[in-house]
């Protein structure tokens, strides 16, 4: 299997970034991505040197993807910042990248995709993470294999239209690949009927079920850690939690919810890993609701609303359906994107995940979200079964209740199916 590539990046620390500005582009959005880059890079303990920006003024040249002349400067740039990874925040294909390989020699030259890659492999904790990610990271492996074996395609005599030893273990590897893609794709099939068996053991109960969604670090595990009142892995970096996480939370009318924290969305987020991670983004798609954070703290929030968007409806989640809430109040923010947030959703949540300010004002929208997929039950409950009149005020909502003379348990409840099948005996019109 190739290891060049994985060799070649072993103990980087300095990185040269390069972004790339079309005609009429907003300057200030592309810094906005490379600070976004930077920050990728923070996570894999790698530090920013240098920046370059190349400015397009048309399609992306076939061999570099900027210039000759700009090539030629960023390479003397690297060369200067004294940088051992060249890393583009645009896409570049494989011939790009091997072209940049050759012209900054001794520096491991990497794109966007790869770097969110590697997080993710640094990430992935459960068997589906793991497979999720190593099947991605072979799809994005396979187009670069050629010129990877390049030290072996020296001729040794023969005829003409012989092959080297460079292109045979080309094709051997590529081999290898595609059935290591194949039997990734079989294993994660197996993997994905496991949580549709979990999924269906919900779908059973009928409770209620929320996907928390949004962008990477806007706080989803911290916020489900605070309604949940149980611990969920939460930290101040991006990619925290790759593994979909659910949680069953008890509302303060009784009602219960189950809410799963979902990995985050991020800008460019390359195809391969929305296709491999379509079996833990599923939480969204087939949720009852979305919780949607955003980062009101974040200067770049408009635009992680938009990144947000579009990954749900490729998905094909219902996006008519979603909760907006803005975290992060306790933090410095600007008063007019508070002001412009409530002017655009009237209907928005503003919380702090970390201080718990706002909880209530969520609960309650919760509250109303989870109700309408509850039913009002009139029951009539013998004093024999006052196990079933404890149920009730423990598990449900009680509407009404009360005692009549022969001391039965008149009382008014709302409540998901699996409840009302427990009370389907005593229900009375």
């Amino acid at each position: 299997m190739i290891e060049v590539a994985e060799e070649a990046r072993k103990r980087v620390e300095r990185a040269f970034i390069v972004g790339s500005q079309l005609i009429n582009e907003d300057p200030g959005r592309v810094h906005a991505h490379l600070d976004e880059l930077a920050e990728l890079l923070k996570n894999l303990d790698i530090a920013v040197a240098g920046r370059a920006v190349a400015k397009l003024k048309g399609s992306p040249h076939p061999q570099y993807f900027v210039g000759t002349g700009k090539a030629g400067e960023i390479a003397n740039m690297v060369e200067e910042a004294n940088a051992d990874v060249l890393v583009f925040d645009m896409d570049i294909t494989p011939t790009q990248q091997r072209n940049w390989s050759r012209l900054c020699r001794k520096v491991c030259v990497i794109d966007r995709q790869e770097v969110i890659l590697d997080i993710f492999a640094d990430r992935a904790n459960t068997r589906e993470a793991v497979l999720q990610v190593e099947l991605a990271r072979w799809r994005y492996q396979l187009p670069r294999l050629t010129g990877a074996w390049s030290h072996f395609s020296r001729q040794r005599g023969g005829a003409v239209n012989a092959k080297g030893e460079g292109e045979s273990q080309i094709e051997l590897d590529r081999r290898q690949i595609k059935m290591r893609i194949s039997r990734l794709e079989q294993e994660l099939a197996e993997v994905r009927k496991q949580r549709a068996t979990g999924r269906k053991q919900r779908q059973r109960h009928d409770v209620p079920h929320g996907a928390i969604v949004g962008y990477t670090n806007a706080g989803k595990s911290s916020l489900l850690k605070l309604l949940s009142g149980r611990e969920v892995m939460a930290e101040d970096k991006l990619f925290a939690t790759l593994d979909p996480m659910t949680r069953k939370v008890v509302l303060p009318d009784k009602q219960t919810v189950l809410l799963t924290d979902t990995v985050g969305f991020v800008r460019k987020l390359p195809h391969d890993l929305v296709e491999a991670f379509k079996s833990t983004l599923e939480e969204a798609v087939l949720a009852d609701f979305l919780i949607l954070v955003l980062d009101l703290s974040s200067p770049e929030i408009d635009e992680h609303w938009d990144t947000t968007l579009k990954v749900l409806k490729e998905l094909g989640a219902d996006t008519d359906k979603i909760l907006v809430v803005f975290n992060k109040i306790d933090r410095p923010h600007d008063e007019l994107a508070m002001i412009r947030a409530r002017s655009l959703f009237a209907n928005g949540i503003f919380i702090s995940a970390a201080t718990g300010e706002g909880t209530d004002m969520l609960l309650s929208a919760i509250s109303q979200l989870a109700s309408e997929h509850s039913r009002v039950m009139n029951l009539l409950i013998p004093p024999a079964r006052a196990d079933l009149a404890a149920l009730a005020h423990r598990k449900t909502t009680v509407l009404a209740s009360k005692y009549d003379d022969y001391g039965n348990a008149v009382m008014t409840i709302s409540c998901n199916a699996f409840y009302r099948e427990k009370f389907k005996d005593f229900q009375v019109v």
